[in-house]
């Protein structure tokens, strides 16, 4: 009877194979793939892990190249997943992805999302990004002390997109006094860039779920391991059982007038015995004392009573506020906001000052008109 079952499967699966092309069956298995690897880099992008990122990226470009991969979605995701290559590799200036060895890869990355204009919804959030690009795009240069990189990125600007004028004026000030810490430049920080790259990426992947693989890879794992517990229990409770028909057995040997034995499920045997100070019976010693040894007594209680009534040691007074620290204040602002100093605090090490000398340090920097 078995043979004919399974001949009967069979001529089913060759049915289901005939029913649907398999061209078409591919094509779908490959657009879930291809949507888990554009998921895990998004989210290897988000937790900054460069290698794992790369090692996707890979697998992701070779299975772009499939002929089954069509569709105006597809192709969005490959250039967005060509634009996040770009800009997690920003600061590494020496990575190259355009023929001409000059591009930098923030310079690569805005080429690229100049077009992508028409997939980002927001069009505050698509002009800031740009800015964003061509800011650090520079910055980076000078941060890595590459003048001649940072004058060379502006005229590229100039020369292959549309570049504010007044963006250009103000880039190339810096770049001549080569101010790495200026504050337009703290402004639009690098930080700053990835929050605004993984808004947008928040934003794409709401609108266009990708997760259909991940979900069912996620719902497998959990059942599988749902039935690595229960089969573990299952060996535990056995070799439990087996262990307490021994015992059993040997007790019966041992005295024939036992029948049966009780199963315990937990252990009632009582191995170490706490007893609390409480119930400890006061033990008392009456012995009359002198007043030479009354005197004693009373003059160490008093000297004890003097040392707890000293003034405590003065806290160590912080260092003066120094021009690091000045940049620190004013990019947590600008991320926080003024007044959120508790959370300036969490993101910058300010050494050892509080929320109120932060204040008080802004304030001064607003009486100096170094900041607005």
């Amino acid at each position: 009877m078995e043979p004919e079952i399974h001949n009967e499967s069979a001529t089913d699966a060759s049915d289901g194979d005939e029913s649907v092309s398999f061209s078409q069956v591919t094509a779908v298995v490959t657009g879930w793939t291809l949507d888990f690897m554009f998921v895990s880099l998004c989210r290897s992008f988000r937790e900054g892990k460069l290698e794992e990122f790369n090692e996707t990226l890979s697998a992701f470009e070779a299975l772009s190249q499939s002929p089954a991969i069509k569709g105006t979605l597809h192709e969005e995701k490959i250039m967005i997943c060509a634009f996040l290559a770009r800009v997690i590799h920003g600061k590494h200036l020496d990575v190259q992805f355009e023929e001409d060895a000059h591009v930098m890869p923030l310079m690569s990355a805005a080429k690229v999302w100049s077009n992508l204009e028409d997939t980002v919804a927001d069009s505050s959030l698509f002009k800031n990004m740009t800015i964003l690009l061509f800011v650090q795009s520079v910055a980076v240069c000078l941060e890595k002390g590459q003048r001649s990189s940072a004058s060379s990125a502006l005229k590229w600007f100039e020369k292959n997109n549309e570049f504010p004028q007044s963006l250009g004026i103000r880039l190339s000030k810096i770049v001549k006094q080569t101010e790495t810490y200026h504050p337009f430049l703290m402004s639009f920080s690098f930080s700053r860039l990835l929050e605004t790259v993984q808004s947008f990426l928040d934003t794409f992947l709401e609108k266009n779920p990708s997760d259909y693989l991940l979900k069912a890879a996620t719902k497998m794992v959990q059942s599988s391991e749902n039935k690595e517990g229960l089969e573990d229990v299952v060996t535990q409770d056995s070799s439990l059982s087996q262990t307490t028909n021994e015992s059993a057995d040997r007790k019966k040997k041992e005295n024939p007038v036992c029948l049966r034995t009780k199963r315990k499920l937990m252990s009632t045997k009582i191995i170490d015995v706490w007893k609390p100070d409480t119930i400890k019976k006061p033990f008392v010693s009456i012995r009359r004392i002198s007043e030479k040894e009354l005197a004693q007594m009373t003059s160490v209680k008093s000297a004890d009573t003097t040392n707890n009534n000293k003034a405590p040691t003065t806290r160590k007074r912080p260092e003066k506020w120094t021009r690091e620290l000045d940049l620190l204040l004013m990019e947590g602002v600008k991320r926080h906001g003024k007044g959120k100093w508790c959370l300036i605090l969490k993101d910058y090490d300010f050494k050892g000052r509080t929320g109120t000398m932060l204040k008080d340090r802004w304030r001064v920097l607003m009486r100096a008109h170094l900041v607005s």
